[in-house]
């Protein structure tokens, strides 16, 4: 976040930086929970657990959705290195 040739961050800008990235997990996460509930619980709970079925598909959906978020981080990154913006935050 904050490149080479810049100014050492202050504590509140790395308040800030933690800050937003925690609001980004946070997000994403209920994202998944939303997008990956609806495609892989049927609205009629017929058990008081999840059978098999739906373990397997909410356990790939949130790790397409974890590989997805990463790459796009990564790329974004990269933009971002590319135009001056600096590298990762930590």
């Amino acid at each position: 976040m904050f490149g080479l040739g810049r100014a050492k961050p202050t504590s509140a800008e790395k308040i800030a930086a933690i800050e937003n990235e925690l609001k980004v997990v946070a997000e994403m996460h209920s994202r998944m929970i939303k997008v990956c509930t609806s495609k892989c619980i049927d609205k009629a709970y017929r058990e008081g657990e999840l059978n098999k079925g739906e373990g397997v598909c909410l356990d790939r959906c949130s790790a397409k959705f974890f590989e997805a978020h990463q790459t796009i981080s990564e790329q974004l990154q990269k933009e971002g290195a590319a135009r001056g913006f600096g590298g990762p935050s930590m």
